[in-house]
């Protein structure tokens, strides 16, 4: 199954405290909930005006189903075709 990566501008998501990053993500799984095992979120990386998701998902329609069900924006949605660490040096 495709992973993305999903870029989310949100203007000062750096600052969000814990209550509101653990209700953003309460949203983002209960649309998952009700979309079905076919998507599935790995985990997000937070920075000071953005979020960077990761999900594995059939399509990038889906993951764009996802954001628009969940009021999440979708700036950027880019197919991750490989993932490369210190060990692919080896």
């Amino acid at each position: 199954m495709p992973k993305f990566v999903i870029e989310r501008e949100i203007p000062g998501a750096g600052k969000l405290s814990p209550q509101e990053l653990q209700a953003i993500s309460q949203k983002s799984c209960g649309v998952l909930r009700n979309m079905g095992p076919q998507i599935q979120w790995l985990h997000s990386y937070v920075t000071d005006d953005k979020v960077y998701c990761v999900y594995i998902a059939p399509d990038e329609g889906t993951v764009r189903q996802h954001a628009q069900q969940g009021g999440f924006p979708a700036n950027k949605i880019s197919r991750i075709r490989s993932v490369i660490d210190p060990t692919t040096a080896e």
